[in-house]
């Protein structure tokens, strides 16, 4: 039966500008990563990170995570590379597809931390403020699937069933064409798996943010739950796919790290605790900001004063929200905290605190009478 309604797939994944292939899915990923650059320095900025540093941290980042993408696909798809009739020199052919998401954010994580310690950033406020913006990055990604037509599921019969194309290995992204000079389409229609991952990622983005506004995570903790949203949506996502995997009791690979992930996210936000981070640059002019509407997180941290230029900071000192708001109205720097003592200090007979040697000899001084002997002994 023809059915009713269905999702078409392009079949045309590759356009030719002269001799350079444009690739659809490289534009994808570019937008994604662009998408998500721009809402990572928005809540950089909040935070009260200098202007351009999600640029830095991206030159970093961006690389490390395609590196890490491609050695986790060649390392969980060892057989076309290494194994009977592969070709070991195509494991660097990264043009031809195959990136793996758990590389990615493994290897992005590391460019970041290298890339926030030149800046003095502490890699938890780049995380909380990435926390958004990357399964965004991740949905626009997704859509690099559907021009591929890739990454589908098995058959089904729903009206919004996706129509997916014989690709022509001869003439890689492009569909395979018949006499008539027809795209050849696979029998029925197809679980859109690629849509239902970016339709999920787009709802986490919403989610971290919502209750990051009103909970105001801190020390990584919105990271995390970016982390178990996304796992949690990628292990019953993960188990509607159809292509090639590798398998391990009976399930694909990337159910059991999708599944380890998550438990690892959720023992981190569990045991970690602490307020929402902000930063105060060091070695850089300050410019008060009166506060708008009495919530920080609404003041846009990007304003200058007309004529100035953009010094780069030094470093970075972390306060809480209040040093911060007052630094920003002021552009004061707010004192150093006083130092929290190890050791509990001694105590007398009936258990009660015992005075320092200096604090009896500020008091004998204070009223004109010498410090007891003991004091004294102490002194001496």
């Amino acid at each position: 039966m023809t059915p009713l309604a269905a999702l078409p797939s392009p079949s045309t994944a590759v356009w030719q500008l002269g001799p350079f292939p444009i690739r659809a899915y490289a534009l994808c990923i570019i937008a994604g990563i662009v998408l998500a650059g721009v809402v990572t320095e928005y809540r950089l900025r909040q935070r009260g990170v200098a202007p351009g540093a999600v640029l830095d941290i991206a030159v970093w980042a961006v690389p490390a995570g395609i590196v890490g993408a491609r050695i986790y696909h060649v390392i969980t798809s060892p057989e076309k590379y290494f194994g009977t009739g592969g070709e070991p020199l195509k494991a660097f052919a990264i043009w031809e597809g195959g990136l793996g998401i758990w590389g990615a954010i493994a290897g992005g994580a590391l460019g970041a931390w290298i890339a926030v310690r030149q800046l003095g950033l502490p890699l938890t406020v780049a995380a909380d403020a990435l926390a958004p913006g990357l399964p965004l990055a991740q949905a626009v990604g997704r859509l690099g699937n559907w021009f591929n037509n890739e990454l589908y599921g098995g058959r089904t019969s729903l009206p919004w069933g996706l129509q997916v194309h014989v690709m022509d290995p001869d003439n890689p992204g492009h569909a395979l064409r018949d006499d008539a000079g027809n795209a050849v389409l696979l029998p029925g229609l197809y679980q859109p798996t690629f849509l239902y991952e970016a339709l999920w990622n787009v709802g986490v983005a919403a989610l971290v943010y919502f209750l990051d506004r009103k909970l105001r995570f801190g020390r990584g903790r919105a990271f995390a739950l970016y982390v178990m949203g996304y796992t949690a949506g990628r292990f019953w996502i993960e188990m509607m796919r159809t292509d090639e995997a590798t398998h391990l009791l009976g399930l694909r690979l990337n159910v059991w790290t999708a599944g380890l992930v998550f438990l690892g996210a959720l023992a981190y936000f569990v045991r970690v605790r602490g307020p929402r981070e902000y930063l105060i640059p060091l070695g850089a002019p300050a410019t008060p900001v009166p506060p708008a509407g009495g919530d920080v997180s609404q003041v846009d941290l990007s304003a200058r004063e007309a004529g100035s230029g953009t010094v780069a900071p030094e470093g970075y000192r972390v306060v809480g929200e209040e040093p911060f708001r007052a630094y920003r109205e002021t552009g004061a720097v707010p004192d150093e905290e006083p130092p929290v003592a190890d050791e509990e200090p001694p105590t007398d007979a009936d258990g009660d605190a015992e005075p320092s040697a200096e604090a009896v000899a500020r008091t004998g001084a204070e009223t004109g009478d010498e410090a007891p002997a003991a004091a004294r002994d102490r002194d001496s």
